[in-house]
């Protein structure tokens, strides 16, 4: 009943699981299991949101996080939003309270400052285009 080949049929379905691995990410990384509102307005607002927090977080995980300055446990082309967060993002502090200053101190992780340093090198000046 099919009006194309199959082999047609099976070459459009071949990236169907990335689709739902992309799918995924979006609800569990991104927390956006269940929209917060009943109103459409505002459950549009909070997806373009969700749209451009995951664009981001995808940017930083392909030109931060792979080739040679991926992670030695995770050697991938692709990572996950969970493991672009886990190794940028979220960081551990501590709050210091010194001379009526507040003082916010992130600790000696040479690693994680080195691929943030190269990621906003990497952002600012692309390659390619003259610094």
């Amino acid at each position: 009943s099919l009006d194309e080949a199959p082999e047609a049929v099976i070459k459009r379905y071949q990236a169907h699981a990335t689709h739902e691995q992309f799918h995924s990410e979006i609800k569990t990384d991104l927390d956006l299991e269940r929209l917060p509102s009943g109103k459409f307005a505002t459950n549009d607002l909070i997806l373009h949101l969700a749209q451009l927090a995951y664009n981001i977080l995808r940017l930083m995980g392909q030109l931060g996080m792979t080739g040679e300055l991926s992670p030695v446990r995770h050697p991938a082309k692709r990572l996950r939003l969970r493991t672009v967060l886990q190794e940028l993002v979220h960081r551990a502090a501590l709050v210091i309270h010194k001379a009526r200053q507040i003082i916010l101190d992130f600790g000696q992780d040479i690693g994680r400052m080195t691929v943030l340093k190269t990621l906003r090198s990497r952002v600012r000046y692309p390659r390619g285009t003259p610094c």
